[in-house]
């Protein structure tokens, strides 16, 4: 998948999340499925603080000047299918803060824009095809798989608003 191709699907999945979102009175943004669930507005927060780990790690690949040899198998259906559940790690866990829809809004477009940064800084997008980082789930992962991983985990995180919405 070529990353004009990804750089849509991530568009067309933040899309469908902000419809989601802006169709959300607070009471529903900060309401739980069950007791220990996150809400709808951690899951958002989970999103973006995932989202700008994601452009540290992009950053940190790209500042190697070797070439990455690996064999790229990640394992999407880990993260597709909710079934799997996986934890994740204390720096991506939300707050208990309470927050409207335009806050969460606002977190996750400075997120995108971080994200866009560095894509659009990258001289060779063939690097990403090139150059790796380790993923704390997938382990070794090239570039482009982590900015593609992004959309898929965003997928994965709507269902489960879906999930919440539909439960309230």
């Amino acid at each position: 998948m070529e990353l004009n191709e990804i750089n849509q699907k991530l568009k067309e999945t933040r899309d469908e999340l902000l419809g989601i979102l802006n169709a959300l009175s607070g009471d529903e943004l900060n309401k739980r499925k069950e007791p220990n669930s996150w809400t709808i507005s951690q899951i958002c927060q989970h999103l973006s603080k995932t989202e700008e780990l994601y452009v540290m790690a992009i950053k940190k690949g790209l500042k190697c000047t070797e070439d990455s040899f690996i064999e790229n198998k990640p394992q999407w259906e880990l993260l597709i299918n909710r079934s799997n559940k996986i934890e994740a790690p204390d720096i991506a866990k939300p707050d208990d803060e309470i927050l409207e829809v335009k806050e969460i809004i606002e977190k996750l477009n400075k997120s995108r824009e971080k994200l866009n940064e560095v894509l659009n800084r990258v001289e060779d997008p063939s690097l990403l095809r090139r150059r790796h980082f380790v993923h704390p789930v997938f382990k070794e992962m090239l570039l482009i798989e982590w900015v593609r991983s992004l959309y898929l985990h965003e997928q994965r995180h709507i269902k489960q608003i879906i999930e919440i919405k539909d439960g309230i």
